[in-house]
């Protein structure tokens, strides 16, 4: 028999390979020197996972954004009002070779129209 090596879970004991997932019969194959083990050649295998969320006050120091206003604004012309200043936000919808589309939304009366660049 050959020497066993001290290992980390997941790891081989015979040859110190990383070992494949579980097979559906509970036990492991190893792919480099072809020794079957049981599922305790993962035991103190543990995974530690910190997800961390913003507070409620993430966004208190931004300013408030006026009526109307759904992104920045830019100096265009809105085709419904006249008003020379909209907002925009752009998305890709498109695949990625492609240019992103731009919404506008017009600061004074809400008129929205798209642009794709």
């Amino acid at each position: 028999m050959a020497k066993m090596l001290s290992s980390e879970p997941g790891f081989c004991p015979q040859c110190g390979t990383i070992l494949p997932r579980l097979s559906s019969k509970g036990d492991v194959k190893c792919y480099n020197c072809k020794q079957t083990f049981g599922p305790e050649v993962f035991s103190g295998l543990e995974y530690h996972y910190v997800i961390h969320f913003n507070t409620p006050d993430v966004y208190s120091g931004l300013e408030k954004k006026a009526d109307g206003e759904d992104g920045c604004v830019v100096e265009r012309k809105c085709p419904n009002c006249r008003n020379d200043k909209m907002s925009y936000a752009t998305l890709q919808l498109r695949s990625a070779d492609e240019g992103q589309t731009v919404f506008y939304t017009c600061t004074k009366c809400g008129f929205k129209e798209t642009e794709n660049s």
